[in-house]
């Protein structure tokens, strides 16, 4: 099991950025005798380059945002909140432990306000990563009920994954009686958290957040100078996309057959 998840882990590592780049850089490298290696290594060099520009990354996340629905304006029937974790800042001293990290907290803020306009139940969810002492569920009820003041109804905490989030949360929701739920998470990772949870049995009123690329202002100079956080946003929207390739593959390949 273990040495699968590395194997997954490791191609994608090689598709998203940096390091496809990287890849095509290092097989120039090591074939730089070759006729093709320099015309290889360029068109490595560039798509790092590409990937590290806010207009290109905006692009892309836009793709995705432009899918993950409007802002949310009513809780259109559902009968709980589902908020997802996006990863831990482990071992942080000043909190004495792990504590949610920059994208869990924007959908933890976020979820918390629903949850009080609207008087709904709320379900965490997010498994134990391999270097940290509680699950992001734990970490997540935590925040929302001693900074937030918001009660936490259920906790999934054992996923690794979004499919295992919607898989293990549907399980939790539909022992409670609850068939429609409002979904939390980024815009960008909506499109394939809603899909996903859809194809588990539960229907999702989308409650996206931190929209990045749309409405961003007119460019300037500086947006075409390579940035850390365009190309984390390239990352990102590239593992989306690559998420729902699969998962068009696999899952609701296998449900239309």
């Amino acid at each position: 099991m273990e040495t699968a998840w590395f194997l997954k882990s490791l191609l994608v590592a090689l598709l998203m950025p940096p390091g496809n780049g990287l890849l095509l850089l290092g097989v120039a490298g090591l074939f730089r005798r070759r006729r093709w290696a320099f015309g290889l290594a360029t068109a490595g060099a560039l798509l790092l380059l590409l990937q590290s520009l806010p207009p290109a990354s905006s692009a892309l996340m836009a793709t995705l945002e432009e899918r993950a629905g409007p802002v949310l304006q009513g809780k259109d029937g559902a009968q709980a909140i589902v908020v997802l974790s996006g990863g831990l800042a482990t071992d942080a001293a000043e909190y004495g432990g792990d504590t949610a990290g920059a994208r869990t907290l924007l959908r933890l803020r976020y979820g918390a306000l629903l949850a009080r306009r609207y008087d709904l139940p709320l379900l965490v969810a997010g498994g134990r990563p391999h270097q940290a002492r509680r699950s992001e569920a734990a970490v997540m009820a935590d925040i929302l009920e001693n900074e937030f003041a918001v009660k936490v109804r259920w906790q999934e905490t054992q996923s690794r994954t979004t499919a295992e989030n919607a898989a293990m949360s549907a399980e939790i929701l539909g022992a409670a009686g609850i068939r429609r739920v409002v979904l939390v998470t980024q815009a960008f990772h909506m499109p394939r958290a809603a899909r996903l949870f859809r194809a588990a049995g539960i229907e999702v009123v989308p409650a996206p957040t931190n929209f990045t690329a749309m409405g961003r202002s007119a460019l300037v100079p500086s947006d075409f100078l390579p940035q850390v956080s365009a190309l984390q946003n390239s990352y990102y929207a590239l593992h989306e996309w690559l998420g729902i390739a699969w998962l068009a593959l696999t899952v609701e390949g296998s449900a239309a057959r």
